[in-house]
């Protein structure tokens, strides 16, 4: 059927359906497609049947959708529209190959359609038709050759074609039309400097990055990326002093960044393990509350050397109270002897701490707090529940809640050493305890929910969720909501275990759509 055209009146409406759909107004999109589509004349508008199809498809209503934008397509299938809604359908239902079937057949009838050619780039590059991409990203330079988008666009596809040279080129003409003072700053040609960086250094022109950076130093935002460059580049080319001096400015101003240290180590050529743990000393000296250089030579150090660093890493932190000591410890587990020597002194510790309240019954001086045990017993209980051995876990972490029954960390350890135990109902249960000692801790909160959809309390959770979703809703229609993909996807394995296969598969419908 030939197209239709619409008179003033229609055509009106059409556009407002049209700015509806921008808008996510659908239910009023609808509304004006019935206006059209009840006289008689336009009853089969295809354009018009098309829309009314995209908007039920964004309101849930898939059959009818296709059902519609079907019969729009063979009312007019001259209609540029409606094969572009049709490709927007596919792409809905992640058909890419259908959708850019699609698309081209709309650029067919309206080749110079700039939504279009942005729709089908983005399909292209999200099915890795690179060859394509930089083809429609071409012709939008052509179509808008003054906007920044087209020009990035354009050579980001030289880019990840891997022709560097071609993206430089582009990059580069394109950085000469921005008129920016060469003292000002501004942002978005900031990080076009940067971009041009990265292209530069992906191409292995490493002297030219290095002068890139320098040049244009002044105009560029972030400062420390600049620093961060010029160390990597110094590294590349060889100039070994200025690069160690640079990653020595980088510790200065950041000293827990691990890969200052790495950098610094490779510019400064340290051979022995003498010099690389002397090195860190030093550091360690110049900032004193800095982790990293007394935790990375943990790393190096073997043996007795490794007793010693650990034993004065290990008395700092359990001195002073530091909840997260075993998870920066934890990669050091990979190693039995150093899980053997790190059990035997923290054992060792809590022994003499029940005793004399010392780190050893040899020393004298000031006594070490009562939280030193505390800590002590913690971290014990998180090192034999790594090893699984769960029952001497238990008895330290019980040893710990029963001298301070009042500690949000205890209960939620005892929690997880159940939950990898297997015994779910009682890791639910503990996680419960944890969350009463703090309403309005969100994340404990939201461990406590995961904890009884682990536990098949899918009723018990919804009701830990209404603690912190809108009021006057129900948690699951607000959870639904937020699309809080970790409550609904638990919520189904939940419905699985429990042989609730109707609920579960409605869930999986929710999460779809």
């Amino acid at each position: 059927m030939p197209n239709v055209q619409l008179p003033p009146k229609e055509s009106n409406l059409f556009k407002r359906i049209l700015k509806c759909y921008e808008q996510k107004q659908y239910k009023n999109g609808l509304k004006f497609c019935k206006m059209i589509l009840s006289n008689p004349k336009f009853a089969e508008h295809g354009e018009t049947l098309a829309m009314k199809g995209l908007t039920l498809n964004c309101l849930g209503k898939k059959e009818e959708a296709y059902e519609f934008v079907r019969k729009g397509l063979r009312n007019d299938v001259k209609s540029h529209v409606c094969w572009h809604v049709y490709g927007l359908l596919q792409r809905s239902d992640k058909k890419y190959d259908e959708a850019i079937k699609c698309y081209r057949n709309a650029l067919k009838l309206d080749k110079d359609n700039l939504q279009i050619l942005r729709d089908l780039s983005l399909l292209q590059i999200q099915m890795r038709d690179l060859e394509g991409y930089r083809e429609t990203r071409y012709q939008l330079l052509q179509l808008r050759p003054t906007q920044r988008a087209s020009w990035i666009g354009y050579a980001i596809a030289y880019h990840l074609l891997k022709d560097y040279d071609m993206a430089l080129k582009l990059l580069e003409e394109f950085r000469q039309t921005q008129q920016v003072p060469p003292n000002k700053i501004d942002y978005e040609y900031s990080e076009l400097i940067l971009y041009q960086n990265q292209v530069m250094r992906e191409a292995d022109l490493f002297q030219e990055s290095l002068e890139h950076i320098e040049t244009y130093e002044k105009q560029i935002c972030d400062k420390l990326l600049v620093e961060e460059i010029k160390g990597e580049m110094l590294l590349k080319l060889g100039r070994l002093k200025e690069a160690s001096e640079v990653f020595k400015n980088l510790i200065d101003r950041n000293a827990e960044n691990w890969c200052y240290y790495e950098g610094l180590e490779k510019a400064l050529q340290l051979s022995t393990l003498e010099e690389r743990l002397q090195i860190y000393e030093e550091i360690s000296k110049q900032h004193p509350r800095a982790i990293s250089p007394r935790r990375l030579p943990l790393n190096l150090a073997p043996g007795e050397k490794f007793r010693e660093l650990m034993d004065k890493f290990l008395r700092v932190n359990f001195s002073k109270g530091c909840p997260p000591l075993f998870t920066t410890l934890k990669s050091l587990y990979y190693n039995t002897e150093k899980i053997s020597i790190i059990q035997e002194l923290v054992t060792d510790y809590e022994t003499s701490l029940k005793t004399c309240d010392f780190f050893s019954p040899y020393e004298n001086g000031e006594k070490e707090p009562p939280t030193t045990l505390l800590w002590v017993q913690y971290f014990l209980a998180q090192h034999f529940d790594k090893l699984g051995q769960y029952s001497l876990a238990l008895d330290y972490i019980n040893a710990a809640i029963a001298s301070t029954p009042t500690l949000i960390e205890l209960f939620y350890m005892k929690a997880k050493i159940y939950k990898h135990m297997g015994n779910l109902k009682e890791a639910a249960k503990w996680m419960a305890e944890a969350q009463s000692l703090d309403t309005a801790d969100r994340f404990i909160n939201s461990k406590c929910a995961k904890y009884m959809l682990r536990a098949n309390m899918i009723k018990e959770a919804e009701e830990m969720c209404s603690k912190f979703t809108r009021e006057g809703t129900s948690a699951m229609e607000n959870l639904n909501e937020m699309q809080c993909m970790w409550f609904q996807t638990e919520c189904i394995s939940a419905y699985q275990r429990l042989g609730r296969y109707g609920d579960a598969l409605k869930k999986c419908h929710e999460v779809e759509r």
